[in-house]
């Protein structure tokens, strides 16, 4: 418990960052330089006015020089972060499975608020991700499950790409990719879960518009992280209760 207390305030940190990344790799622009600036106006924002969830919440999520309003992703971003963090403290504890357990969750965050602000899964997260992840559990973990789950969930979702072309992007793909490097053998859990998740906009949106709801796409991302999440924080209880009770 008190590692994952700990581990709050620089989940915070992180998560800022997080929001530079999902602000500038889609736009291909530097994370390092220029510093952060209002959206709108493009005033450069003063230490103060850049501190996790403070600053958002004595600003009113407004910019202090225009009064634009600022995206609620920002927020959003560093408390998910903060929390999904300190969750992984608590259940990994002081251990390398919880560095690696933590890249990989902020991973999942960067790419749910590319996808659904942008519709699109940066290469520059994902590939570099998938890499770093799959040599970290090999070398902890010494195993080829870890390359045979990433290769076999990628190559499911492209196997689903490929019947459906236009439904599911490449982005996705490697996602799944990366889920599995990641996840080993409770991989297809999280991607199943994932899918399922994905299932209740969709549903939502017939309900609503009918057939004009198969012209409307909703971001695969988020949805498949929310599986990864699962997957592992429970994945492995889940697949011993599915085991047993079959």
């Amino acid at each position: 418990m008190g590692l994952a207390a700990l581990a709050l305030a620089p989940g915070l940190a992180v998560g800022s960052f997080l929001n530079v990344l999902a602000a500038r790799l889609p736009l291909r622009r530097s994370v390092v330089r220029p510093r952060s600036a209002c959206m709108s106006c493009g005033t450069e924002l003063a230490w103060y006015d850049n501190v996790p969830l403070a600053s958002y919440a004595v600003l009113r999520g407004r910019c202090r020089h225009c009064h634009a309003s600022i995206s609620w992703r920002y927020p959003a971003v560093e408390g998910v972060t903060a929390l999904l963090v300190a969750a992984a403290a608590l259940k990994f504890g002081p251990t390398w499975d919880f560095p690696v357990a933590a890249v990989f969750l902020c991973i999942l965050v960067a790419i749910s608020a590319t996808d659904l602000e942008r519709r699109v899964i940066p290469n520059r997260i994902v590939v570099p991700g998938a890499v770093v992840l799959l040599a970290a559990n090999t070398v902890l973990h010494p195993s080829v499950e870890w390359a045979i789950a990433g290769a076999g969930a990628g190559l499911v979702l492209l196997l689903i790409a490929l019947a459906k072309p236009g439904g599911m992007g490449m982005g996705d793909v490697k996602l799944a990719a990366l889920m599995g490097v990641m996840l080993g053998r409770v991989v297809p859990i999280a991607i199943l879960l994932g899918m399922l998740a994905a299932m209740i906009p969709s549903i939502v949106l017939f309900a609503r518009h009918g057939r004009a709801a198969r012209k409307m796409k909703i971001p695969l991302g988020p949805f498949l992280a929310i599986g990864g999440v699962i997957g592992l924080f429970a994945g492995h209880s889940i697949l011993h209760w599915y085991l047993g009770v079959h």
